[in-house]
């Protein structure tokens, strides 16, 4: 697997985790639009692929095999390519080895949102979200606040509870451009 010494800081790949719900993939797109390059969304990838939703791939395969093929596509993109702009679902990060492939690869943004503003949300995400699916509002109040903690280890975090998604993604792109000053100035003709 390559590592981040080997691709210039401005290629590497952006990683956008968090919640399930929080706006990883409507961030992801404006910013990949902002940034010309291409996006990524882990969990649409999959569902190309077996052709069905995460729901119904939850209830056929299971979380297990599901998380299996998940790492597969995650590890892929973080061994081979740059340039990219990567929306991985909300629970990648309970893998170590996709956790450490990411931050030793790319670039990762924690896209944090309070739980009553995602709460608000819940309507919209219910039937789409697996995790969330026959689950008391208690016991999903628990899953957001143990998954903090697996996103707690980033580059950069961004609460986004007063951005919409294009405010958000123009903050990344303002923290990506101080970044890549600091580290890798662009250098004059001599």
């Amino acid at each position: 697997m390559q590592n981040n010494r080997e691709v210039p800081l401005r290629e590497q790949n952006i990683v956008l985790i968090g919640f399930m719900g929080v706006g990883k993939t409507t961030i992801g797109s404006h910013l990949a639009r902002k940034l010309y390059r291409d996006f990524v969304d882990i969990d649409q990838e999959i569902e190309q692929e077996y052709n069905m939703p995460t729901t119904e791939i939850f209830k056929t395969y299971g979380e297990q095999r599901f998380r299996e093929i998940e790492k597969e596509h995650i590890l892929k993109l973080c061994s081979n390519t740059r340039l990219k702009i990567i929306s991985v679902g909300g629970g990648a990060f309970l893998q170590e080895e996709v956790k450490q492939a990411c931050l030793a690869s790319s670039i990762v943004f924690f896209l944090d949102l309070n739980w009553n503003s995602w709460k608000d949300r819940l309507k919209m995400l219910i039937d789409t979200r697996p995790n969330l699916q026959s689950k008391t509002l208690e016991e999903i109040e628990e899953l957001f606040h143990s998954r903090q903690n697996i996103y707690a280890v980033n580059h950069s975090k961004i609460d986004t509870d007063q951005l919409d998604a294009e405010e958000v993604a123009d903050y990344i792109i303002q923290t990506l451009n101080l970044g890549w000053e600091l580290y890798e100035p662009t250098r004059g003709l001599n």
